[in-house]
């Protein structure tokens, strides 16, 4: 049913939760597990962002993505990692179209909630421009 799970993950408790649900389906199905980081680019007029935001540093997300495999691999399921750059919702839509993903499982909120608040968060444009069913986990 779900031959290619993506796992969009950031820094997040909300992440660290929707762990455990990934591990359930992936082994449930058999399913083939994409862990994906997206890089973001720091705002034009804030160079002094990649201090403030953890997920603007390609270092960071490189060490969360092999961190975040290495958990899944000590499980007994295996892993790809992709690490992109770009608005976090956008890419992730991209990869899940790119991959032929099946589902997308992401937290309800990551870091990405923004100053406009629930509406504009990442998650909630993921639902919206998803090219497959998104599994969120509260």
């Amino acid at each position: 049913m779900f031959k290619t799970v993506l796992f969009p993950i950031d820094q997040s408790r909300e992440t660290r939760e929707a762990a455990d649900v990934v591990t359930n389906i992936v082994k449930k199905y058999s399913s083939r597990l994409v862990l994906l980081s997206v890089v973001e680019e720091p705002p034009k007029d804030a160079p002094d962002a990649a201090s403030a935001d953890p997920m603007v540093s390609p270092e960071v997300v490189a060490k969360l993505l092999e961190s975040a495999q290495s958990l899944f691999s000590g499980q007994g399921i295996p892993s790809e990692i992709l690490e992109r750059q770009g608005k976090p919702a956008f890419t992730i839509c991209d990869v899940a179209d790119e991959i032929g993903a099946d589902l997308i499982i992401m937290g309800c909120r990551g870091l990405g909630l923004t100053e406009e608040g629930a509406d504009d968060s990442v998650t909630t444009r993921v639902i919206n421009l998803s090219p497959c069913p998104v599994l969120i986990v509260p």
